[in-house]
């Protein structure tokens, strides 16, 4: 397999978020700021690459009836990893994830590729598939949170763009808001994909 096949899929292809809908708990909640989406992107991108790796390692150690539930401690491994870390080097970060950051075991991202992926193919393979999945995830968080900062607050990464007589539409950082910008950037993505297959046609 290419380094560019595996590793761009995530990104375009099969973007977990803006193709797949993967993830979607942590997509909606963590998304209010640049900040907090590239924070938990970075934290999803290095607990995918670790649990691929050892599950690709131990693919042909873990028995079929142990498989599941050998993946998740794998994974909880690396997220109580990261957890710490974050809790010792970036308190303010750690505390806007809040339960999110714990529930990185249960993403369907990182258990689904080490099911699909990593459980089937090399280290080489599923470090690339990782990384571009990780990536893809991350670029789709940074993507909803630019739009909800921007219009909710006024800002990006908390810098002020529009100084004090700008009216922020405060219902973009709530749950409403998350929603109406998922939906509205799935509608442009689908448009022009469909734009695109019906050129492919004629």
């Amino acid at each position: 397999m290419s380094f560019k096949k595996e590793f761009t899929k995530g990104i375009i292809k099969d973007n977990p978020v803006l193709v797949l809908m993967l993830g979607m708990c942590p997509t909606l909640a963590v998304t209010t700021s640049v900040n907090n989406a590239v924070g938990m992107g970075l934290a999803v991108i290095a607990v995918l690459t670790a649990s691929n790796i050892v599950v690709s390692l131990l693919r042909n150690i873990i028995p079929d009836s142990v498989r599941i539930p050998s993946y998740i401690v794998i994974i909880a491994t690396f997220v109580t990893m990261i957890e710490m870390l974050m809790h010792a080097f970036f308190v303010e970060l750690y505390g806007a994830l809040g339960i999110f950051l714990p529930l990185i075991v249960v993403n369907c991202i990182i258990l689904g590729r080490a099911e699909a992926f990593a459980n089937k193919n090399t280290i080489l393979d599923s470090i690339y598939d990782a990384l571009g999945m990780g990536l893809g995830f991350t670029i789709g968080l940074t993507l909803l949170a630019t739009f909800r900062e921007i219009l909710g607050a006024g800002s990006f990464m908390g810098i002020s763009l529009f100084g004090p007589q700008f009216q922020p539409a405060l219902v973009m950082i709530l749950p409403p808001g998350a929603f109406l910008t998922l939906g509205v950037i799935l509608g442009v993505i689908n448009l022009i994909r469909n734009n695109k297959a019906a050129r492919e046609v004629k």
